[in-house]
Order: C-alpha cells, then sequence, then structure tokens
C-alpha cells in the first residue's frame, strides 16, 4: 500500500501520471475502509454494547468480578458504582465501569432460561 502510495506521488511528480489511476487509488481506500469497517470496527462496537447491557442487568444478589480481578457479590446497586461485598463485613465501592459478571454466573445464565 505504502508502495502505491509512493509511486503515484512519484508520477505525479514527473507530471506522468496514469489515466484513470486516481480513481483506482480512492476506490480501493474506500474498499479497504470498508473491511476494516466490518472486521474490526463493527464487531468491537457490538461487543461494547453487549457488556455495557450486561452491566446495565446487574441487580443486587449477582456474582461479579472487578477489572483487578477481585471477585464478590452485589450489595448495592447507585447510579455510577456498586457497593460490593468481597468478604464478610468487607464492602467496596466499585465504578460501573470495571465490573465484569462472574464466569459462573454467565454459564447459568442461558441454563436458568431454558
Amino acid at each position: 500500500m505504502l508502495q502505491l502510495i509512493l509511486l503515484q506521488a512519484a508520477t505525479a511528480a514527473n507530471g506522468t501520471a496514469q489515466q484513470g489511476g486516481g480513481w483506482s487509488f480512492w476506490v480501493m481506500m474506500i474498499a479497504i475502509f470498508v473491511v476494516f469497517y466490518f472486521f474490526m470496527i463493527r464487531p468491537q462496537q457490538k461487543k461494547q454494547k453487549e457488556l455495557q447491557q450486561q452491566r446495565e442487568s446487574l441487580t443486587k444478589g449477582d456474582k461479579v468480578i472487578t477489572a483487578g480481578g477481585i471477585y464478590g457479590i452485589i450489595k448495592e446497586v447507585q447510579e455510577t458504582t456498586f457497593l460490593v461485598e468481597v468478604a464478610k463485613d468487607t464492602i467496596l465501592k466499585v465504578d460501573k465501569g470495571s465490573i465484569y459478571v462472574s464466569a459462573e454466573e454467565a454459564q447459568q445464565a442461558p441454563k436458568e432460561e431454558k
């Protein structure tokens, strides 16, 4: 790709640009963007949306894991934070963005829906 750009720059500088070369360059750039969008950007956005929905659906008593790897149970849901009990009489205030559903809960959820 870099060679193509350098080649076009060199031919433009010499004044010997080929006819139609500009259009093929833009078509290739658009095609590359479309491929990146469908194989990288869109799946990442979909995954982020799914993770956000999981966090919104967490309620009191759900088992969770923090981004730091601490396992606990949600004791209270607040607007932007959770109160998570990690041991008896030990409660942490954790931001919603750093909470993940525990693997045990994720595996049990499909079984309960059936």
